[in-house]
């Protein structure tokens, strides 16, 4: 009897393989978001939502202004000023599908409940000035989509922040 060891070719999977330690991995490896691109999801979102609702709103109230700039630094842009706010401002009109983008990467990296309090931030950008108008709820709600959340969902930390920000 002679064994002869059979592979079955049609069933290998795609691989990659590391070229210094020279572990194979599965092709899905590649869509994992490396530790860089997760460092930068958290800043590139909050600036893609601060300038979605700044626009929606009055881009030149200072006090919006203020609490976009302080929600920009707070997520890691530390010398983020109102100089860098007025530019990206600016350049905010070409940018709808950049910002889609950034929301996006950011919401796979975000865990329950963080894009409700990372939605919260966004809608008090549009409340720094007095009660969201139409076009500020429709850009909470907009910024929600591209986190992944439901209509339902974002409505409620809409109304739930409205109500925060009423009450002091």
């Amino acid at each position: 009897m002679l064994l002869i060891p059979v592979i079955p070719l049609d069933r290998i999977d795609e691989h990659v393989q590391c070229r210094i330690c020279h572990t194979r991995y599965r092709i899905e490896v590649l869509s994992i978001p490396t530790s860089a691109a997760m460092q930068m999801a958290l800043p590139a979102g909050t600036l893609a939502a601060v300038t979605i609702m700044l626009r929606a709103g009055d881009p030149a109230s200072r006090a919006a202004r203020s609490r976009a700039i302080d929600i920009v630094q707070a997520a890691g842009l530390i010398g983020y000023d109102d100089a860098a706010l007025t530019a990206d401002l600016a350049g905010a009109d070409g940018r709808r599908l950049a910002n889609a983008e950034s929301l996006a990467r950011l919401a796979i990296q975000l865990t329950m409940p963080a894009p409700e309090w990372f939605l919260a931030d966004a809608v008090r950008v549009g409340l720094a000035d007095g009660p969201l108008s139409d076009s500020e709820r429709d850009a909470a709600r907009q910024v929600a989509a591209h986190l992944g959340m439901s209509a339902a969902r974002a409505n409620g930390v809409i109304v739930m922040t409205e109500e925060s920000a009423a009450a002091g």
